[in-house]
């Protein structure tokens, strides 16, 4: 499923265009300052504190020093039982392939590069680079998601290169690259297939979704700069352009389309996935490549969303799924994933919205300790017992934080880390949660890649004044993915 990201505007002095940067060929080094915002202040005003919530630790450098430990021992136990496979069993010890059954990929490894270097562990580091040089290849005659391996593989390579510089890292995105491009320029439309055979170029899954059709314009886009191969950037961005012109009368989207034909399978709009990430992607990548349709269609877009989609229940705000042409309400329940939504909507400027939509998944937090896959919003009812060690509430957090310098979030993103340690850490490593209902919690046996991508990233940044991060001019992917603001 989709992951979230975050686009850091503090400070900013505006952004070029996509081929004033090109022309560059490198994005431009980052700013001077490493320090993170400041708590409190001016930034928070007009965005009213909720119930009084735990007081925070003595020091937030020693909570960001524990998370380092937490991801040596994981990582120490994925080399020891899993290394170079795609994802470890954290309770059993085994491992488990991600995109082919018996072709490991080490997806893992390219997860974690910049994360295990934002956090200086070098010697891991280093580990991760020795088996991307030895052992990655992408002439695999098999189908890869495009979507998955895109966010994942690509944007891992990428945001690998751009915090170490190794070349190979580089070579490798361009050539993944190339071999994803299919799915777009074999497409009628414009808009891409599900999955493409690697090496043979064979495309297959033409009934898709908006995540997996509207979650390339970064990682693309970024390829095109670092390589001046502006086709990258052109399909992502056509494949935006055709969804965008087939909008319902109120402006909204149904969530499942046919690449083939352009026409939407279904009635529902959703913030939550299959839908989530492509709304994401219109305002980072606006904001990124400096681009006015992706802004247009950001802003038509999330009218549209405000106008029709918020739901007030006990004084909290959630977004009901509705009929994408009559507005009608067709569920109130509402994913975990879409915790991510609060801080969108805080990086495009509603603080106001954002914050109010990251207090109603507090209240969720504050009822379960470890957020469900999925809830009944009305009652708050979990409808999925489950949690995938899921990053979107602490990537809403630390956007937030960012945003606004309130302490509120990094005590919110406290709890969350705690509780992730309380509940699913296992003899290997971090595992996944099969019922977060139970007491203590069912663990299950299983570490997504995400995981070393996002959720250990933003409890580094958010808890420490990480070094090598600029925490005024940054952007990271919806995988957690840093393609600006490493600071060499």
């Amino acid at each position: 499923m989709p992951r979230r990201s975050m686009l850091t505007l503090l400070g900013s002095a505006g952004l070029t265009t996509l081929a004033a940067r090109m022309a560059a060929a490198e994005p431009s080094p980052p700013g001077s300052s490493p320090s993170a915002p400041p708590p409190g202040g001016s930034r928070s005003a007009g965005v009213p504190d909720p119930r009084p919530e735990s007081a925070p630790p003595a020091s937030w450098r020693a909570v960001a020093e524990d998370v380092r430990r937490e991801t040596r021992f994981a990582w120490r136990s994925y080399v020891d039982k899993a290394f170079g496979h795609d994802q470890i069993k954290p309770v059993s010890g085994g491992f488990e392939e991600f995109f082919v059954d018996g072709h490991p990929m080490g997806l893992t490894i390219v997860e974690a590069l910049d994360t295990l270097w934002v956090m200086e562990l070098d010697r891991e580091l280093a580990q991760g680079l020795a088996w991307v040089r030895r052992n990655l290849r992408f002439d695999v005659d098999a189908s890869f998601q495009v979507f998955e391996t895109n966010i994942r593989m690509l944007g891992g390579l990428l945001s690998g290169y751009h915090c170490t510089r190794e070349r190979r890292l580089l070579e490798l995105a361009a050539d993944i690259g190339e071999r994803l491009l299919v799915a777009f320029t074999k497409s009628p439309t414009g808009i891409p297939y599900r999955f493409v055979n690697l090496r043979t170029g064979a495309v297959s899954g033409p009934e898709t979704n908006l995540a997996e059709t509207g979650t390339y314009i970064t990682e693309f886009g970024y390829l095109s700069q670092l390589t001046g191969d502006r086709r990258f950037y052109d399909a992502a961005k056509r494949a935006f352009q055709v969804t965008f012109e087939r909008r319902t009368p109120l402006d909204l989207l149904p969530y499942a389309i046919h690449a083939e034909t352009g026409e939407f399978l279904n009635r529902t709009a959703t913030i939550g996935p299959p839908a989530d990430s492509f709304y994401e992607y219109l305002q980072e990548g606006s904001t990124l490549f400096g681009d006015a349709d992706l802004k247009h269609w950001y802003d038509v877009l999330t009218a549209a969303i405000m106008a029709h989609q918020p739901d007030t229940v006990d004084g909290r705000l959630w977004f009901a799924q509705v009929d994408a042409y009559t507005g009608e309400v067709v569920s109130r329940t509402q994913s975990e994933l879409a915790s991510f939504y609060a801080g969108l909507l805080g990086q495009a400027g509603d603080l106001r919205h954002g914050r109010a939509y990251h207090d109603s998944w507090n209240a969720v937090q504050d009822r379960y300790g470890v957020l469900p896959e999925g809830i009944d919003y009305t009652t708050l009812a979990a409808t999925s017992k489950g949690n995938q060690l899921r990053p979107e509430f602490a990537d809403s957090a630390f956007s937030l934080w960012l945003a606004t310098g309130n302490e509120v979030f990094r005590r919110r993103a406290f709890t969350h880390y705690q509780q992730m340690k309380t509940t699913s850490r296992a003899r290997y490593g971090y595992t996944i949660l099969d019922d977060v209902t139970t007491n203590p919690p069912t663990q299950g046996d299983f570490c997504p890649g995400y995981w070393w991508s996002e959720q250990l990233k933003y409890y580094w940044l958010i808890f420490g004044d990480a070094r090598r991060f600029d925490y005024a001019h940054n952007y990271l992917s919806t995988e957690g993915n840093i393609f600006r603001g490493a600071r060499r």
